[in-house]
């Protein structure tokens, strides 16, 4: 570098000073964000970062001096008008900070749509008139709604990563659509020889808490299932063993101090349901037919109805036969 610039030397000497003392170096994209933004962001995160803008070959040759593994695998994210930041902050905790502090900015002719541009259905503020055919040029289907033109179903116009047209940049700030974003893009993230893209760091927190909320539960269930003991599953195992132990006791009427409750409560209400078929004058007193006949009815999912096929003569029997029982 004996013939180069002495100020394109001290730029390099800087980045890679900077790069041995900072833990954390992002690649970030200034592309259209004004001077004055540009400032306040300076401001805002004095205390956390350095930010350093230079032409592009210059950071590359930085890169590639500064003899850190993995930290070259930066300069495929060195996009638009590229810049380093310098921090040691944590870089999700970063990334969000940025992303809170960018705003919606109108699009330019042969800026790079940064995610799918979309027109959404509802009603234009315009008039019918040459704004249908512009509509129509874009594949947005139009109609008048109260004297509007309104656009039918939603529509992207603009995929992520291709070139908005000058035509469409016009028609979107016409319609009020800004899909752009005014602020500091960090476009990828340097960490312990590790380079962290964007759609790593932009993390969705609910939709986060809410993934790790389910595999949580999924654990414990599985843990549950499989017999797995730890402290937060061996409560509820015991707890299912206890009840599937009393249910089969019960089921067996094998009479044990813990079930005797449930077993003598299961007889007295078959009995009742029995009685229940019999005349008024002839059940036991004091036994309570109605609320025991439901509790059978509940167990066997069966009415406890009289055999209407059952002829004259067997009900009289029975019925004399209940009455010697209880009489």
């Amino acid at each position: 570098m004996s013939q180069v610039a002495q100020y394109k030397k001290d730029v390099v000497t800087d980045l890679k000073a900077l790069m041995k003392e900072y833990p954390i170096v992002g690649a970030v994209n200034m592309d259209g964000l004004p001077a004055r933004q540009l400032q306040l962001m300076r401001e805002q995160l004095r205390d956390t970062c350095v930010i350093r803008m230079t032409k592009r070959r210059l950071i590359k040759v930085a890169l590639d001096e500064s003899g850190i593994e993995g930290i070259t695998q930066l300069e495929p994210h060195l996009k638009g008008m590229p810049a380093l930041l310098f921090t040691k902050e944590n870089p999700f905790t970063l990334f969000k900070t940025l992303k809170k502090n960018k705003s919606p900015a109108p699009a330019k002719g042969g800026q790079i749509a940064p995610s799918d541009i979309k027109v959404p259905a509802g009603k234009t503020p315009f008039a019918p008139g040459p704004i249908i055919g512009e509509l129509g040029k874009f594949g947005l289907k139009t109609g008048v709604d109260g004297g509007k033109v309104a656009v039918k179903e939603e529509k992207v116009v603009c995929k992520e990563g291709e070139t908005i047209s000058a035509a469409l940049a016009g028609l979107l700030t016409r319609l009020q659509i800004y899909p752009m974003e005014v602020g500091l893009d960090l476009t990828a993230v340097y960490e312990e020889g590790e380079v962290i893209g964007k759609s790593v760091l932009d993390i969705d927190e609910e939709q986060y808490l809410a993934d790790i909320t389910q595999a949580a539960a999924g654990a414990f269930n599985l843990g549950v299932n499989a017999g797995i003991y730890n402290d937060t599953t061996t409560p509820v195992i015991l707890h299912n063993a206890l009840t599937q132990a009393t249910n089969l006791s019960v089921e067996a009427a094998w009479l044990t101090e813990e079930n005797a409750t449930a077993l003598f409560g299961r007889a007295h209400a078959h009995l009742a349901a029995v009685a229940s078929h019999l005349p008024e004058e002839l059940r036991p007193e004091g036994l309570a037919v109605a609320q025991a006949t439901a509790t059978v009815e509940a167990e066997t999912d069966t009415p406890l109805e009289p055999d209407k096929k059952e002829d004259e003569e067997e009900e009289t029997d029975t019925a004399a036969g209940l009455g010697a029982l209880f009489g």
